[in-house]
């Protein structure tokens, strides 16, 4: 089972290459609106701060986010290690967590501050400075042993009015990036809301089951707990009383702005996560928290695959028969290039001489042609 996530990772990784759409890869995709919490949930998952960060739109362009879990006793870096094809050897021999980005070849990110901007980088070379928004999706994997195996898709927030110079369509445009992704069938969706909004005006809730009426692969994780007002609480909204989700409903608590400037590091934000669930939510402690999200990503994910597996075989073998079949269509591989063009001018100029001769197999017999008609056009068209 722990097998499956790796083999999903390598098959994305060969479609996002190619760039092949037919194929439905399971994932789990991450839906929200602009500042509902999501890149602090992902944070959160990871332990590190590495997305950008700031007002309006950050999240631009699809982030496919690769985590891979190693053990704590890998201490060198190479090929084999951690599963790429990537080798540096000024990587620093006690380094227990770094990054690697599909599109930087050969380059392995110790410095999670270094992988922020390269996703900046890489979101403004294909979108700009204007704010607008791109469905070719950066793939970043983070090998590190604090995770849980997962692999999950960041989408830009939803929002409803252009500000600045963003695209007078860009809620539109969103939305069907959005839709491209939650519609596949083999994907999970990660609805993400704060509590201190009203749960059932939840735009992430809405969208999710649009693409998925039965919920059966809906998730929904409610952010920001303790920013809600005083005297409420969201043990109904928890419970699935406000509105039921099949999968279920986890609440987190995101670190607040100041501990993001004061760098307070996540380890310490979830340690005091754990004691507000305590503190306000004691029997339903167990069932919320970042680190109870993890787990449960990953036994979904690996439960989703397994039951994706085989119509995906299936899928990929006929795929790779009819490819095969267009391949061998093509003739064998040229080895001699020059031989070959000599062979096809020869036989063209073979062709060409058997048809002015008249001894060629393939002679037009309904009309003049070959060496007869330009016998007819010299001494009819050109005599007169």
């Amino acid at each position: 089972m722990d097998a499956l996530i790796p083999v999903l990772n390598k098959l994305q990784d060969v479609f996002n290459t190619v760039g092949h759409e037919s194929i439905h890869l399971p994932q789990i995709v991450v839906v929200g609106t602009q500042s509902s919490g999501k890149s602090s949930v992902l944070e959160n998952l990871v332990g590190r701060d590495f997305l950008p960060r700031g007002t309006g739109i950050v999240t631009r362009r699809p982030l496919i986010l690769q985590l891979i879990h190693t053990p704590k006793e890998t201490k060198e870096i190479n090929g084999h290690a951690n599963g790429s094809e990537n080798n540096d050897s000024s990587m620093p021999k006690d380094a227990e967590e770094w990054g690697v980005f599909l599109h930087v070849k050969n380059k392995i990110f110790t410095d999670f501050d270094e992988i922020r901007e390269e996703i900046e980088r890489e979101t403004e070379r294909l979108t700009g400075s204007n704010k607008g928004v791109s469905q070719e999706p950066i793939v970043l994997k983070i090998y590190s042993p604090r995770v849980v195996t997962l692999t999950l898709v960041d989408l830009p927030g939803l929002t409803k009015v252009p500000v600045g110079d963003q695209p007078q369509d860009i809620e539109q445009q969103i939305k069907e990036m959005i839709m491209t992704y939650i519609s596949n069938p083999n994907s999970i969706i990660l609805a993400v809301s704060s509590a201190n909004t009203d749960f059932s005006t939840s735009e992430a809730l809405k969208l999710s089951r649009d693409a998925d009426p039965d919920g059966r692969r809906t998730l929904a994780v409610v952010t920001k707990l303790d920013l809600m007002d005083h005297g409420t609480d969201a043990y109904d909204v928890l419970c699935g009383r406000v509105i039921p989700v099949k999968l279920g409903i986890i609440g987190v608590i995101n670190r607040s702005q100041l501990d993001i400037k004061n760098k307070k590091p996540i380890e310490e934000s979830l340690k005091d996560e754990a004691t507000f669930l305590q503190k306000h939510y004691p029997s339903i402690a167990g069932r919320n928290g970042t680190s109870y999200l993890a787990r449960t990503l990953n036994r979904l994910l690996m439960h989703h695959i397994r039951d994706c597996l085989p119509s995906l075989k299936t899928r990929i073998n006929v795929m790779a028969s009819q490819f095969s079949s267009l391949v061998n269509s093509f003739g064998e591989p040229v080895e001699d290039k020059g031989k070959l063009l000599l062979q096809i001018i020869t036989k063209f100029a073979t062709a060409y001489c058997a048809t002015i001769e008249g001894t060629a197999k393939n002679i037009e017999t309904n009309e003049l042609c070959g060496g007869a008609r330009i016998c007819y056009i010299f001494h009819e068209t050109f005599g007169k």
